[in-house]
């Protein structure tokens, strides 16, 4: 098992919607970013891709490029998941946090659950996502921004196998390591 971490903020701005976990949440604020400026999105991903050993959203989906201008957050997440398909990786588990003083996002957790679920294809009870404050303090709390932590654990197919080793306990892959 591999367990990797997230995290993203973005800054709120008049003239955005606001797109957590693939739902548009009703606000007179959005976030701002080169794409949706999905912040739970993107620290899930970051997260994914850190269980993974593969980097971070940056390098997959720079900002610089105009290909990822106005994308959808979910389109690169199903990227990701393509990524982590090809390298043999399965999904275990999403646990995730939004951070915003406001909007109230309980009304909205299930559809972001459901929507990660689905683009990950995994089952829905494998996604967790949760929202807090910071009772008016720092950037958030000012209402500033939002930010998104996420934790997440994938499994390797060939993980721990012994089909990994030969007769005499060396790497498949380079037959030069442990005896």
């Amino acid at each position: 098992m591999r367990v990797g971490i997230g995290y993203d903020v973005h800054r709120l701005k008049e003239g955005r919607k606001l797109i957590l976990g693939g739902v548009e949440i009703p606000y007179t604020l959005g976030l701002e970013g080169h794409s949706d400026a999905d912040v739970l999105v993107h620290a899930i991903m970051d997260a994914l891709l850190g269980a993974a050993a593969l980097g971070d959203i940056g390098k997959h989906f720079p900002d610089t490029e105009e290909q990822y201008r106005g994308i959808s957050s979910m389109k690169l997440l199903a990227q990701v998941e393509k990524l982590l398909t090809q390298k043999g990786y399965v999904v275990e588990n999403i646990d995730a946090t939004i951070i915003a003083q406001k909007p109230k996002l309980r009304p909205y957790i299930e559809q972001m659950e459901e929507y990660v679920a689905q683009v990950l294809k995994i089952s829905k009870n494998q996604v967790n996502i949760k929202a807090t404050t910071e009772e008016g303090l720092g950037f958030t709390g000012r209402q500033e921004g939002i930010s998104a932590q996420a934790i997440c654990s994938i499994t390797g197919l060939y993980e721990g196998s012994t089909i990994a080793f030969d007769s005499e306990r060396k790497c498949s892959n380079c037959k030069g390591c442990v005896k």
